[in-house]
């Protein structure tokens, strides 16, 4: 018997929380630039650094935004999840 999953359809066209991770740091002055993302970077030691994005974002094409720029910084993208 194959067990069923509930799958949650993401609506793209509608509001949504975003987590966004990317590699090496980026200060809460990008904060407007990203659509108000807050933005935090959990101090890690000697490991490389992370700094993570979460917010809401009003549709897909604001998330591209956030991406492209996150992009345009030379930032690698290390997750995007959708809350």
């Amino acid at each position: 018997m194959i067990a069923e999953h509930s799958v949650k359809k993401v609506l793209f066209e509608k509001p949504g929380k975003y987590r966004i991770e990317v590699g090496g740091r980026l200060n809460d002055g990008w904060s407007d630039r990203l659509a108000g993302m807050c933005i935090t970077s959990p101090d890690k030691g000697d490991e490389n650094p992370v700094t993570i994005l979460t917010g809401h974002l009003r549709d897909q094409t604001q998330l591209s935004g956030v991406l492209n720029s996150l992009y345009e910084l030379h930032l690698p993208i290390l997750l995007v999840e959708y809350l």
